[in-house]
């Protein structure tokens, strides 16, 4: 008996619908994500991490499981106490400001006929006490030798500072009439060595070396006009600064350190 001849299976035009039906469920879990995303609720992760995981793995939510963690931006940060004021500072300031005023009272009393005659001038700063000195009362013209009669009282300015433990700088400064001589080709050394005269009487008078500083300013920081007489006498002087601030410590920079 010849056997039935077996019938063409027939092509199945229909099968593209599969793949559409999956592109679809994908596409509809991506805006379901996204949504999720967007709106920060701990609950709703919860619930979508669990239904994800039993529609794409066909298993059993575990409600008890560790919920998935979302970020959006940064964490809220809780507000921290408000820390008391450290009156440690203050107070420092306010002991430093009390021996400043006494240390001025000092100066004003020791130098009190100099300062009557215009000589000398205690100026308040914000960095603390200047004491202005002619350099009449203390240097011949175009030298840096102290004059017998100043030697006593810069001998009492230094018998106030040593009781002190404020830093001082020693400043000179010349008006802009140039010099040339051997000894100082210019006024930068005339008024180096002047501030460095006073330097070493202070230390002599009991001043610690470490706290002292001399600069020679020459001709740079008139104080008034050089066109005249008495302008040139005012700018010929030296500026003894106390410094009520302490010198901070010194912070070595690392290489890298000023990218960071």
């Amino acid at each position: 008996m010849a056997r039935k001849r077996r019938e063409e299976e027939h092509e199945n035009h229909e099968r593209w619908l599969v793949s559409y039906a999956d592109f679809i469920t994908l596409l509809f879990a991506f805006f379901v994500v996204m949504y999720a995303i967007s709106s920060v609720n701990e609950g709703k992760y919860k619930v979508l991490s669990n239904s994800l995981t039993n529609a794409f793995r066909n298993v059993t939510g575990q409600p008890e499981g560790p919920p998935i963690a979302v970020i959006q931006g940064m964490p809220p940060i809780p507000p921290r106490p408000l820390a008391k004021p450290d009156k440690l500072p203050d107070q420092k300031k306010l002991e430093q400001r009390q021996k400043m005023k006494n240390v001025a009272g000092k100066l004003m009393k020791a130098l009190q006929p100099l300062v009557a005659q215009g000589k000398v001038r205690l100026l308040e700063t914000s960095r603390g006490v200047t004491i202005e000195i002619n350099d009449s009362i203390l240097f011949p013209a175009g030298q840096a030798k102290l004059q017998p009669a100043s030697i006593n009282a810069m001998l009492a300015i230094a018998q106030v500072l040593a009781v002190s433990d404020f830093p001082i700088t020693i400043e000179g400064h010349t008006d802009n009439v140039p010099i040339a001589t051997p000894q100082f080709p210019s006024n930068w050394e005339l008024s180096a060595m002047r501030a460095t005269t006073v330097l070493r009487l202070f230390n002599d008078g009991g001043v610690g070396a470490e706290r002292l500083t001399a600069i020679g300013y020459g001709e740079t920081r008139p104080v008034e006009t050089n066109v005249t007489t008495e302008g040139r006498a005012r700018n010929r002087r030296v500026s003894i600064l106390i410094d009520s601030n302490r010198p901070e410590e010194p912070l070595e920079i690392q290489e890298g350190r000023s990218n960071r």
